[in-house]
């Protein structure tokens, strides 16, 4: 905890860094979510006391208490997010890898839905002056120059972020204000009894709980980008955002009480409390606001991606970092992924009022797998048992609530988001079970018994030699141990003689950012270990880290790199380096179950996709030799058939 506050103190810039940065999506909701309550219907007093105590209490309970206070407090070394949490308690037990990727897969899934809903609701506040405007296009376009302007980063446009919502806050707060001096009664809506009287009797109730749950769509937000902000900047700002975001609804509360009997229309409330004259700014910043919300969701899209991968949750894809700003990532292929979503929701739907249906689904998921990752940390941190329990109990209660308003809607949109989280859902679990399956069938085997022949085979002057300097990527956990296949392709394939051989293995830590490794000499200065310790947030750039390890190594007269050859030796020159990577690839998978035969088929399709281990590990091609090694299935139950007949 004194790393994070000392790595985020609490200052007025840190406080606007983060109304840039997590703000976005909650922030909008004002946009959307009186709307969404209301719906057709005429204006009635009690619907609208019972939605303005259902959006303060839902505001209360999740994003204040649960989020602001308890979760932020599961920090991964400064970090958050949902798989930094399932870092923090995966060793609790193997189930926890599935809510974690149900967790990213709902994130994912609301980072194509954010930018079509904000933006177009921005947007359709153009309906005021030109009811017959088509909004469709404009809203295509914005999305588009967005995305397209990702590969760019946002270092330039991302100091305008703090500013912008600061306007846009102070704008929500002054705007609701106005109305709420005028109709202070609204200020009833306090007490819980008009939110629980609104759930037990409305005939409506379940597409109301569905309707206010978008007011605290966005709450995850705040613990994903802990690391960027740090926790009293945001517990400090939030105090601001919650202020401005309760003036804005009961300002909206007033004005619909003010309005009692009337049909909306289509209108927005939101757009109906502003003065007309100030219409066309609201919508500008409402707009420049939805624009920051969608940019907050893609931002969190990249990083969560980038986390699975190394977490090998999701296949290897190519991973950018556009400038020097440290946690600024572009990922192409999720980049366009989330594009062709949110293209595909904005040309279904066409309007928000029907993307409601479909935004709430997938928070409400993560909601969900948040609250049952935080029990399990609870009860890491000896947190007394019946308080942890207590807390799942309650919030499990709250979002089911939620969640069975939300699915109420399943027909009227509901339907796609469930859709499209299956589909990522599906990607992560066959690739992480695939895995598995290979990891099951690689043989390891004890190293200490070739190490004679390994020495020879280095000093063995009737063998080409095939490298200075032989550099073999292993997965085996132990210094004792290595891969079957590794051994064959030194020994048994053709032997490769090699001044000096390496063993580099990788290991992906709890820890966002590690940067550790060790060396073991197997064989003095002829066969030697590199275990590297790597955060899941760091960049497998193994080339350069092995390049600086042996750089060390050369300088403390560990190792001789010298080419053997006389002239060059004769000149000082180092020798080359060549790494084998060994590509493992299954055959006889007929005699897998029907599920796994499955799974490693949509494996193989996603490996198509995906980067090849030499550029997921970030190697210089140039130097790398990739080696085909034949993984076999379990042996047949079947006998021979084969006969001799000669």
């Amino acid at each position: 905890m004194r790393q994070q506050l000392s790595k985020h103190p609490l200052t007025a810039a840190g406080i606007l860094i983060a109304l840039g940065i997590i703000y976005g999506d909650i922030g909008t909701s004002p946009l959307y979510v009186f709307k969404a309550i209301i719906g057709p219907s005429a204006i009635n007093p009690a619907l609208v006391y019972g939605g303005v105590s259902c959006i303060f209490w839902t505001l209360t309970l999740q994003t204040t208490i649960k989020y602001v206070i308890i979760t932020l407090r599961a920090d991964n070394k400064g970090e958050g997010g949902i798989l930094s949490l399932f870092s923090l308690v995966r060793k609790n037990g193997k189930w926890i890898v599935f809510p974690a990727m149900l967790g990213g897969a709902a994130l994912l899934a609301d980072g194509m839905i954010t930018p079509a809903i904000t933006i177009s609701s921005a947007i359709e506040g153009l309906g005021i002056f030109y009811p017959q405007l088509q909004t469709v296009p404009i809203v295509l376009v914005i999305v588009a120059v967005l995305f397209s302007l990702q590969r760019f980063g946002t270092a330039v446009v991302g100091r305008l972020f703090g500013p912008v919502m600061l306007i846009w806050f102070s704008m929500l707060a002054i705007l609701g204000f106005a109305h709420l001096i005028g109709h202070p009664a609204i200020l009833k809506a306090v007490s819980p009894h008009y939110a629980i009287q609104t759930i037990i009797s409305h005939p409506n109730a379940l597409l109301i709980i569905g309707a206010v749950f978008l007011c605290t769509t966005g709450a995850e937000a705040l613990y994903s980008d802990l690391g960027h902000c740090g926790l009293r900047n945001i517990r400090i700002s939030w105090i601001f955002v919650k202020a401005c975001l309760l003036f804005n609804y009961f300002g909206q509360g007033a004005w619909l009480l003010a309005n009692d009997g009337a049909l909306l229309a289509g209108s927005n409330p939101f757009y109906m409390v502003m003065p007309t004259w100030f219409v066309p700014y609201g919508i500008s910043i409402a707009t420049l606001a939805a624009v920051i919300a969608s940019q907050a969701m893609i931002s969190g899209a990249f990083t969560l991606v980038a986390e699975a991968v190394r977490l090998n949750l999701w296949p290897k894809v190519r991973i950018i970092h556009p400038n020097l700003l440290k946690g600024q990532l572009y990922v192409p292929s999720a980049n366009w992924i989330l594009f062709i979503g949110c293209i595909v929701v904005i040309l279904v739907f066409r309007e928000s009022a029907k993307m409601e249906a479909a935004y709430g689904l997938a928070i409400n998921i993560s909601f969900i797998v948040t609250t049952m990752l935080m029990t399990v940390f609870l009860l890491q941190k000896r947190v007394p048992k019946a308080l942890a329990i207590g807390f799942l109990v309650i919030y499990l209660i709250i979002e089911s609530t939620f969640f069975i308003g939300n699915v109420s809607k399943f027909a009227h949109g509901g339907w796609l988001t469930l859709l499209i989280t299956a589909i990522i859902f599906s990607m992560m679990f066959c690739w992480w079970w695939a895995r598995k399956i290979k990891n099951r069938l690689t043989r390891f085997v004890e190293i200490g018994k070739y190490i004679p022949i390994i020495s020879e085979i280095s000093r063995d002057k009737s063998i080409p030699l095939y490298a200075s300097q032989l550099v073999y990527l292993t997965s085996a956990n132990f210094d004792s141990e290595i891969e079957e296949s590794i051994i064959y392709s030194i020994i048994k394939k053709k032997p490769k003689r090699a001044d000096v051989y390496w063993l580099v293995h990788v290991d992906v830590t709890d820890s966002p950012h590690t940067g550790e490794y060790e060396i073991t000499q197997l064989v003095p200065g002829r066969l030697i270990r590199v275990d590297f310790r790597l955060g899941f947030r760091d960049e497998q750039r193994i080339s350069i880290l092995f390049r600086e390890i042996v750089e060390t190594l050369v300088a403390n007269d560990e190792v001789d790199i010298k080419s053997n050859f006389d002239t060059l030796r004769k000149y000082n020159m180092d020798g080359d380096f060549r790494f084998i990577v060994l590509e493992r690839v299954l055959f006889n998978t007929s005699v897998f179950r029907f599920a796994e035969r499955i799974v490693l088929d949509i494996y193989n399709l996603l490996k198509t996709y995906s980067l090849s281990e030499e550029r997921g590990f970030g190697l210089d091609s140039s130097f790398v030799t990739v080696e085909r090694v034949p993984l076999m299935g379990p042996p047949s139950s079947q006998k021979k058939r084969l006969k001799r007949t000669k």
